[in-house]
């Protein structure tokens, strides 16, 4: 096996980790906090992350599969750079340094 298969299936299986990841936060958090945070609802992002986590241990980044790969792979960015902070900001409350 080459390098850039081996680098290829690192990124594969990470994003898979971070999809776990994304789907697992937004399964401990709480239901009021996605209306209070003005996002979709708990269990509308549940099944954004999960089935996204889904297609990235299903399909593979090195053929056809990239196109459901990559779309996947942006939802779950989606989640972790716009509605997790969101999520911990209303939990926690805001801070005025």
């Amino acid at each position: 096996m080459q390098v850039a298969d081996w680098i290829l299936r690192v990124i594969h299986w990470g994003s898979a980790l971070v999809g776990l990841f994304a789907f697992v936060h937004a399964l401990l958090q709480r239901s009021d906090a996605y209306s209070a945070a003005d996002r979709k609802t708990k269990p509308i992002w549940m099944l954004i992350t999960g089935g996204a986590t889904l297609a990235m241990v299903l399909f593979d980044i090195r053929d056809l599969g990239l196109i459901f790969w990559v779309p996947a792979m942006a939802a779950t960015l989606v989640y972790l750079v716009d509605v997790r902070p969101r999520l911990i900001e209303v939990q926690r409350g805001r801070r005025n340094w």
